[in-house]
């Protein structure tokens, strides 16, 4: 994960910075464009395909979420339970519009995730954060404090070994374990 702040070339208008118009929904394949170019829009995060965005909405569904205001995307959330781990949350990536920042929307988004019945068994979330992403640091320490959870981490994906173009090291950030009642 690059990072949970989007970039977008939108400018906010006067009155857009309200959260009170935002439609929380799991997402379907006829948002998968849209995911698409928020991403584009949201340098440093790392562009999938399309195929890849219409994937996650399509068969992640329940572990993703679309934010629209009056129908435009403007927050997203992948993320999925691994099959070896199931009672984990690994959020892939996070981004949100220019135009819905500064509405703890981040948060608000994986918190929304957490209260589905998808993840009625999830005690702990994984993701993957750059040395110097301050802004995903920063929310999944947040989310850590509201969770009332440990956040840890460790080199994982390294620069060298693992990354051929210079990418660099992503840590393994787990928060948790915690109980469900601390998600409200």
């Amino acid at each position: 994960m690059e990072s949970n702040q989007a970039v977008s070339a939108v400018k906010p208008e006067a009155g857009m910075r309200s959260g009170g118009d935002l439609d929380f929904a799991a997402p379907g394949a006829e948002d998968g464009p849209a995911v698409h170019a928020l991403i584009a829009a949201c340098p440093p995060l790392d562009q999938n395909s399309v195929y890849a965005n219409l994937l996650q909405c399509a068969h992640f569904a329940d572990t993703c979420v679309a934010v629209k205001r009056e129908g435009r995307l403007v927050g997203w959330v992948s993320g999925y339970i691994p099959p070896q781990e199931p009672d984990v949350l690994f959020v892939w990536q996070v981004a949100v519009a220019e135009e819905a920042r500064g509405l703890g929307l981040a948060k608000r988004m994986i918190r929304h995730i957490l209260d589905r019945a998808s993840c009625a068994g999830v005690a702990r979330i994984k993701t993957t954060i750059t040395p110097d992403n301050g802004a995903s640091w920063a929310l999944f320490k947040g989310l850590a404090k509201g969770l009332e959870a440990d956040i840890s981490d460790a080199p994982w994906f390294l620069k060298d070994k693992h990354f051929p173009n210079g990418h660099e090291t992503e840590h393994l950030v787990t928060i948790g374990p915690f109980a469900a009642a601390r998600r409200s």
